[in-house]
């Protein structure tokens, strides 16, 4: 294979590797001792999952979150400069979606350095394409304010481009705050804008359903503690 910087997905949950990701992503994973990872521990333990043989403490970790300052990122990048491959791990997903490998990318693309993203799931697309919205344009925001009133200001701004746009525009809570989300989108929202709700995409449970606004009230299923995105559209 090709010496690059491969950026590697991961399962969305427990779902069995097989059923979302590539045969191909196992053998350039066995071909790589270098990874950029979001967790060390989950990044252990997703490569055990790929493979059962696999000798983990021959394998090289840097870790790429919140705390990793500047010098250390520009730094990590140095093996695949030698001529060595090196994977992109994010916790769950595509890496560099919604995600700090990005800034890795952007440092190996600066350098001339070869990219390769492999094919696995994106909750976000997913979310897309389950939910009947416009694929053909829309944005993803994160997460949005905690503060009741920005919050509130937010998803009217939010709803108003889905109106005047005609763009879907998606947004994710913690898992144990997702009540209260779609309480704030129900009081906030118009009552014939539609919303989506995409809860453990891939998953067993998997569950995704567009509604109004004014269908979803008294019709919200249990939520709690599982992973979501929310999607608003015309």
């Amino acid at each position: 294979m090709d010496t690059a910087l491969y950026l590697i997905p991961v399962t969305l949950g427990d779902t069995p590797i097989e059923k979302v990701l590539p045969s191909y992503n196992k053998e350039v994973i066995l071909n790589i001792k270098h990874f950029i990872v979001e967790d060390v521990r989950s990044a252990r333990r997703f490569l055990k999952k790929v493979e059962q043989s696999i000798d983990i403490d021959t394998l090289t970790f840097y870790p790429l979150n919140k705390h990793t300052s500047p010098e250390d990122l520009s730094g990590y990048l140095q093996p695949l400069a030698g001529g060595q491959s090196m994977g992109v791990i994010s916790e769950a997903g595509c890496p560099a979606i919604a995600d700090p490998g990005a800034d890795v990318v952007a440092i190996a693309q600066r350098k001339g350095l070869k990219v390769v993203p492999l094919v696995g799931p994106s909750s976000i697309l997913l979310a897309v394409m389950g939910s009947g919205f416009n694929g053909q344009s829309f944005a993803f925001h994160g997460y949005l304010p905690i503060e009741p009133g920005e919050r509130a200001k937010k998803l009217k701004m939010l709803e108003q481009r889905a109106y005047t746009e005609k763009q879907t525009q998606l947004f994710i809570e913690t898992p144990y705050r997702n009540h209260k989300m779609v309480e704030d989108i129900l009081q906030n929202c118009r009552p014939q804008t539609k919303l989506c709700i995409a809860a453990n995409l891939t998953c067993e449970g998997e569950y995704i359903k567009t509604r109004t606004v004014k269908d979803w009230k008294n019709r919200v299923p249990d939520l709690s503690k599982i992973p979501c995105i929310f999607l608003l559209f015309q």
